[in-house]
């Protein structure tokens, strides 16, 4: 089991680093904020948590005669979507180094001209920005940073994991050949 948590862990956690370090070298650092950038950051991380669905099936497959059961599959499926979601965190320090020199400003001044096109101003808009400078602090911070992309992907990961092991319980779906 281990040896296939390893492979589907490295190949979901390449394919979710690999398709965002991708989307931002296509852009050329730059990224959609708000509703858009949210859709494609997520659609991404599902395509590559479907490595988690695929590694419990070859595993109930090849070892398990067709067969596992919830806890196992659940837990191979957290192991996972664990190593994704590291290759993840691993892959968001690359592109701020390279591509996104000054995420958490780019972030802010989206945040604050959102809010002034939806005609907040005055007292509300001051605090809305010592908010955001306090977030580009905080976001300088690796301890504050990592885990908080860390759990960008791997809640994700759970759901994965938790429909995998539901589905792939039941023998009668996708039985081995």
């Amino acid at each position: 089991m281990g040896r296939d948590i390893l492979k589907y862990g490295v190949i979901a956690g390449l394919l979710a680093g690999g398709l965002m370090f991708l989307s931002f070298w296509a852009t050329g650092g730059a990224m959609p904020h708000g509703i858009l950038g949210m859709v494609l950051g997520y659609a991404t991380m599902l395509v590559a948590l479907s490595a988690v669905f695929v590694g419990i099936k070859h595993h109930r497959d090849a070892t398990g005669g067709g067969v596992i059961r919830f806890w196992p599959a659940f837990g191979m499926g957290l192991a996972i979507s664990f190593i994704a979601s590291l290759f993840y965190v691993a892959t968001w320090e690359l592109v701020q180094a390279t591509l996104i020199h000054d995420f958490a400003g780019s972030y802010a001044e989206a945040v604050l001209a959102s809010q002034k096109a939806k005609g907040l101003d005055g007292a509300a808009l001051a605090k809305l920005s010592a908010e955001m400078d306090a977030f580009k602090v905080q976001y300088a911070d690796p301890m504050f940073r990592l885990p908080m992309t860390f759990t960008e992907i791997f809640p994700v990961g759970v759901l994965v994991s938790l429909v995998s092991a539901l589905v792939l319980r039941n023998p009668r779906v996708l039985p081995a050949r």
